[in-house]
């Protein structure tokens, strides 16, 4: 979940480029950052911590003190697993003679015994990653020459990579994968590495994929490698419809205020499919003996939306797992069940992982995903882009209305009602044109100057909009940082009422429809007890002390009705002087298990 960025090409200003590359990938990681270039036979790092987007990239001559022209560079922005956050762990890490450089995303889950046999080589280690005994292992076979010393190296990792390495005495830039996403991107005699498309958007759209077990060598040109074969493999070029505008702020002082305004157009997006292709994927579930929504995180919230989703609309019953937890389950898998993973960025390590549990079975597997061409894209016998663009804040907001879209108009092809559900969703996407203005955004604004300092808060909803709750309180967490919890309305006398006290914030997520009635009546038991209830409703009710109003959409309430807290988490964030497109401890696409 690091953002690394490489270039090679006739730019001398390399390093340059690829620290402004790596301020679009700060959303990957922002504990600390580095970056390494070549020079004659020299490789230079330099490092630091903290994030990469208050730096001045004009300092680095001064800063470094050598000479930084160069045209291949590679660099990283961290988000720490193995060791502190510091300026000896940050990358790149050099090897023992400082030949060799690399950068690396992801676990080496052997690099326990990896470095307790290097040190019996007599290698002295500077950090405390894992990363630092790839570099190590690198130089130990290096009298087989780069490119085999490099597939010996990895050949002994056990875990999951996406790793680049530069070689003082080579002049090409070299990079492999399992499990960890590296794409490339193919300019006017130049080459970009990296984890995520914006790094290098402003100067490229042709993009090619590296595949797990994969190897590619850039020099004059891309040469790609099966490392298990040692095949060179022809790849395709592939032509990203993003556009270097959608991948910035543009007049917002935030990306996930932007993203969450985007939400205008984005349902509408997501829901411009072939209709033949959502039909038969439509077959695929009512044919399948067994079918599991799998996700994580906030993709896990969406998982369980539509499992209500597929029982409401279309009278089915679907499974519902954490990516996570589903290798657990996979005793029930087999080769007539249907995975459906859903996934913002394509690339999250459970649920990649959860596909590779079902692939074993012999399962399908349909992928709902943002980036076309990412590891689930391929690996899937079907995928639906949900079209929402690219989506830097870490908090989701904008994929997950469109995932729940998606999910929703799949839920209405099987009941052969497709037209039907476009319609609702068409309109939907109108209501929350108009929904999303400055004056509501006002009012959300004074509750949250309201509630900016409380220590808790509960979310409660039911049928449908439970998972809604569940969600509401993540993204609450996520950048207020105050503390959250979701719960089914029904279950608060079975233990969370004893969590309420007097003034103490519950926001009662009400829908027009079965479980209006119950919902309120579980609203009134908070409020007996001194909550302070805030209603999301179609329709103002005595019980709240303070109501935003929601379109009345029917069973797209799930929907509208997660727009108003994303709206309030950050503008608590903002309050509380938190930067909300890069809350603690959390990074965009968790890559590493």
């Amino acid at each position: 979940m690091c953002g690394i960025f490489a270039y090679k090409g006739e730019k001398t200003n390399a390093a340059e480029l690829v620290i402004n590359g790596l301020k679009k990938l700060e959303y990957r990681g922002y504990d600390s950052w580095g970056v390494a270039f070549k020079t004659d036979h020299k490789i230079s790092i330099h490092k630091e911590v903290g994030k990469i987007g208050e730096f001045d990239v004009s300092t680095l001559r001064e800063k470094m003190n050598v000479p930084i022209e160069s045209q291949m560079a590679m660099g990283h922005s961290r988000w720490a697993t193995h060791g502190g956050v510091t300026k000896a762990n940050a990358h790149p890490h050099y090897s023992q003679d400082e030949s060799i450089a690399i950068v690396h995303n992801g676990i080496i889950e052997n690099f326990a015994e990896l470095k307790k046999e290097l040190q019996g080589k007599g290698y002295e280690f500077r950090s405390e990653t894992d990363t630092e005994v790839v570099a190590h292992l690198i130089q130990e076979y290096k009298s087989l020459g780069h490119v085999e010393a490099i597939k010996k190296a990895l050949s002994r990792l056990q875990g999951r990579y996406a790793i680049l390495v530069l070689c003082a005495e080579d002049n090409r830039l070299i990079a492999a994968r399992r499990g960890s996403p590296l794409i490339i991107g193919k300019g006017e005699k130049e080459f970009f590495i990296a984890s995520d498309i914006p790094a290098f958007l402003e100067y490229t759209r042709k993009v090619m994929y590296l595949d797990d077990d994969q190897m590619v060598i850039i020099n004059d040109d891309a040469q790609f490698f099966d490392l298990k074969t040692n095949k060179k493999i022809e790849k395709r070029i592939v032509e990203i419809d993003w556009n270097p505008e959608s991948a910035e702020k543009g007049e917002f002082s935030h990306f996930m205020i932007k993203e969450i305004t985007e939400q205008k157009e984005t349902i509408t997006r997501a829901i411009n499919q072939d209709e033949t292709k959502l039909m038969k994927i439509a077959d695929e579930i009512k044919n399948a003996y067994g079918t599991y929504l799998v996700g994580c995180g906030t993709a896990g919230k969406v998982c369980l939306t539509a499992s209500y989703l597929f029982a409401k609309i279309a009278k089915r019953h679907v499974n519902v797992a954490f990516g996570s937890e589903f290798p657990s389950l996979q005793d029930f898998i087999t080769d007539r069940s249907l995975v459906i993973a859903v996934s913002q960025s394509g690339e999250t390590a459970d649920t990649l992982e959860a596909i590779e549990v079902a692939k074993k079975k012999g399962a399908k597997v349909l992928s709902i995903i943002n980036v076309e061409g990412s590891s689930m894209d391929r690996i899937s016998d079907y995928s639906i882009n949900i079209k929402a663009g690219p989506e830097k804040a870490v908090a989701s907001t904008k994929a997950t209305t469109a995932q729940i879209a998606i999910l929703t108009l799949l839920a209405y092809a099987l009941d052969k009602r497709l037209e039907e559900g476009k319609i609702l969703l068409v309109n939907t996407a109108s209501q929350i044109n108009d929904m999303l203005n400055p004056r509501y955004e006002e009012h959300i604004l004074q509750l949250a100057q309201k509630i900016q300092d409380v220590e808790s808060m509960y979310v409660i909803g039911k049928g449908v909009n439970y998972p809604i709750a569940l969600e509401a309180a993540i993204k609450l967490q996520e950048v207020s940082y105050i503390h959250a919890e979701g719960f089914a309305g029904g279950e608060l006398k079975h233990g969370p009422i004893a969590l309420i006290h007097e003034g103490v914030p519950c926001i009662a997520i009400v829908a027009n429809d079965e479980t209006k009635h119950e919902i309120i009546s579980n609203a009134m038991e908070v409020k007996a007890r001194g909550g302070y209830i805030i209603g999301i409703s179609p329709e103002s009710n005595d019980v709240f002390d303070y109501w935003i109003k929601v379109p009345e959409v029917g069973a797209a309430s799930p929907i509208v009705n997660i727009i108003p807290i994303q709206i309030l988490a950050y503008q608590l964030a903002v309050l509380r002087k938190n930067n909300p497109d890069m809350p603690r401890n959390l990074a965009k696409s968790v890559t590493v298990k």
